[in-house]
């Protein structure tokens, strides 16, 4: 794939599309095209949150260990960041994300990845509002499992 192809792929994601394209370029040049068999690990609960991943096309479950098995939080597909919560909190991994289907990733750096919000304020605006809405999910999802 080209970096131009790339670039039409970053383009099509809601949190890069403010992004000029020669940031971009540099993006995919920067980062690493990852390919994920079903059943593969993009990483594991407890792993170091080493890079975020951008999923380009296919799926992946994000799952967590409970009383009686793997509990799946999110199924997630194209367009989506899966990643970025380890390297905001300087944390290891939450979760485990694991590819559903055939899936290609973007692997983005952690160090590319925090200086790309630190250069483009609107995408850490963008990943705040999706991380906020995230929560709001989960405490819809606890309140129900309580109710």
């Amino acid at each position: 794939m080209t970096l131009d192809t790339e670039v039409t792929s970053l383009r099509q994601v809601p949190l890069f599309r403010e992004v000029e394209p020669s940031r971009l370029k540099l993006l995919a040049f920067t980062s690493e095209r990852v390919h994920f068999e079903p059943g593969q690990q993009f990483f594991t609960r407890g792993d170091v949150a080493d890079a975020a991943y951008l999923i380009l096309e296919g799926s992946a479950a994000v799952t967590i260990d409970g009383a009686a098995g793997p509990v799946r939080l999110a199924l997630l597909g194209a367009n989506a960041l899966v990643g970025e919560m380890g390297i905001l909190a300087d944390q290891p991994r939450s979760a485990t994300v694991t590819a559903e289907t055939a899936a290609t990733a973007l692997r983005i750096d952690r160090g590319v990845f925090l200086e790309l919000l630190a250069q483009f304020p609107q995408i850490s605006i963008a990943l705040m509002r999706e991380l906020a809405l995230r929560l709001e999910q989960t405490n819809q999802a606890l309140a129900q499992s309580r109710g």
